[in-house]
């Protein structure tokens, strides 16, 4: 009997064990990974506001050359207002860009090695610069006696009615002036146009298409500075003449179809000198560049030559980029759809760097301000898709999108917060300032990826993995996190792939 028992303790024993070995495997909870598509979204609070102004300026300085908006006008986002002259920097482009040219077919000659034809090539390029600036320079002595018989006919010609004694130590205008400021300042600039002329004269008569290039490209430059003169003289005049005070109507037209003719001849001077110094400019820089390429094709190349010529293309085209950045930050663009409400910049007025030109309000009435954490500003960008909901009107969602970032941190109970505006996409009279609505912004959305619950997760100071069933026992896999979105789910770039438990 007593054998009996104890073949019966074995048996519950052994039963005992096989149910805990039982009940511990059924401890392990399995999830698989799926692939589909996740989105990040950051969640924060705001309110309704009315809206601001959004001013706006250029990034670079220079002369305003359009306005194409006035304030009143409605504009949608990516509409240019105005714009910054931007010839020097499309002069400074073209040859940024003939630069890069040359660089490359500098490269394009060391990979080669040296060859008769390639010599022959270089040589010949290296003829015709030096010939189109011999051409350019030989030119010079027209251009500036050309434009010193324009500027001499827009002073001693066209507004010679306008003074008494023009060539004299004291000139007088012959008419009065309101402001007796201008009235002095015109009768001392004549004087000192006729100084300019006279020695402009003085030196073209020692000019000839036959003097140095030295000589010849002084006399552009001086030719601009007499211009300068000249140009001073009309502008003061021209002032003179709309502030008089005792001429007849007629005589006042006639006067300034006078001034208008002299403006023109010496803008046309102006352009003809300031045509002829970039030309030759360029022509220079065409030399140089061609007799640097026949130096390498004689040279012939090496590896080092090679890479450095490779850094030296590297740059030329870094160079083209800069000053493409710059002729986009010459216009002024509209950032939203709205109204504007001040418009400052004028046509011909220089703008300073940063110097408020515009401003504009939204369409909409109303913006909603919001402050989001600096752990989550990073995630987000201008032009971010956003879902609203307002506390006033329950079951109803609107949209809208991120229109501002304001780069400026704001310290918020000891926290930095960085304020984000978000444009309604349609107007909703219902809609009052003050509301208060829960946003949820959409950062990011990736395709077809791998998900994991982020429960699956184990996190800490090694980094992040997921444990899964190997032989029989659990073992730690590391893997790479990407984003997570707001239903606990989380985006996995590498370590597991679709379908792993």
């Amino acid at each position: 009997m007593k054998k009996y028992w104890i073949i019966g303790g074995i048996v519950v024993v052994l039963a005992a064990v096989w149910l805990m070995t039982r009940n511990r495997g059924s401890q392990y909870q399995f999830v698989t990974a799926t692939r589909g598509s996740i989105t990040q979204t950051v969640s924060v609070a705001g309110n309704t506001t009315p809206v601001e102004s959004l001013d706006l300026a250029f990034p670079i300085g220079g002369t305003i050359a359009a306005v194409y908006r006035n304030a009143g006008d409605r504009v949608g986002a990516g509409t240019v207002i105005a714009a910054l002259d931007t010839g020097s920097l499309d002069a400074q482009l073209a040859q940024a860009k003939a630069s890069v040219q040359a660089e490359e077919a500098k490269l394009q000659g060391l990979q080669a090695g040296p060859t008769p034809q390639a010599v022959q090539v270089s040589q010949a390029a290296v003829a015709a610069a030096q010939q189109a600036l011999v051409n350019a320079y030989a030119g010079i002595d027209d251009t500036a006696t050309g434009a010193f018989a324009k500027a001499n006919d827009a002073v001693r010609n066209q507004i010679a009615p306008f003074f008494s004694g023009p060539e004299s130590n004291n000139p007088q205008l012959t008419f009065t002036v309101s402001d007796s400021q201008v009235f002095n300042n015109a009768n001392f600039e004549r004087i000192q146009a006729s100084t300019e002329l006279n020695s402009w004269q003085s030196e073209l008569d020692l000019l000839t298409s036959a003097s140095p290039t030295s000589t010849l490209a002084q006399a552009l430059t001086n030719a601009a500075a007499h211009l300068a003169v000249v140009e001073n003289l009309l502008t003061t005049v021209s002032t003179a003449v709309i502030d008089e005070t005792n001429l007849s109507l007629s005589t006042t037209a006639t006067y300034k179809t006078d001034i208008a003719n002299a403006v023109t001849e010496v803008n046309e001077a102006a352009s003809a000198v300031n045509g002829d110094q970039q030309s030759i400019a360029s022509d220079i820089v065409a030399v140089q560049q061609a007799q640097a390429q026949l130096a390498v094709t004689l040279a012939g190349s090496t590896a080092q030559d090679i890479a450095a010529q490779q850094a030296a293309v590297a740059q030329a085209q870094a160079n083209v980029q800069q000053i493409q950045v710059e002729i986009s930050q010459a216009s002024l663009v509209s950032p939203i759809d709205g109204v504007i409400t001040t418009q400052n910049a004028k046509t011909g007025e220089v703008a300073a760097a940063g110097q408020i030109m515009t401003s504009i309000i939204s369409n909409n009435n109303l913006e909603i301000d919001a402050d989001v954490p600096e752990t989550d500003i990073g995630k987000l960008a201008v032009g971010d898709p956003v879902n609203i909901t307002f506390d006033a009107f329950p079951g109803e969602t609107f949209t809208g999108k991120v229109f501002y970032i304001n780069p400026g941190e704001t310290i918020i109970s000891g926290v930095v917060d960085y304020q984000v505006k978000v444009s309604l996409d349609k107007s909703d009279p219902r809609i009052k300032s003050g509301l208060t609505a829960n946003l949820t912004i959409v950062a990011k959305t990736d395709q077809n990826v791998v998900i994991l619950p982020q429960y699956a997760v184990i996190q800490n100071a090694s980094g992040s993995t997921v444990e899964v069933i190997q032989n029989g026992q659990p073992v730690q896999i590391p893997v790479t996190l990407g984003i997570m979105d707001q239903n606990g789910n989380v985006e996995i770039t590498s370590g597991v792939d679709a379908g792993r438990q």
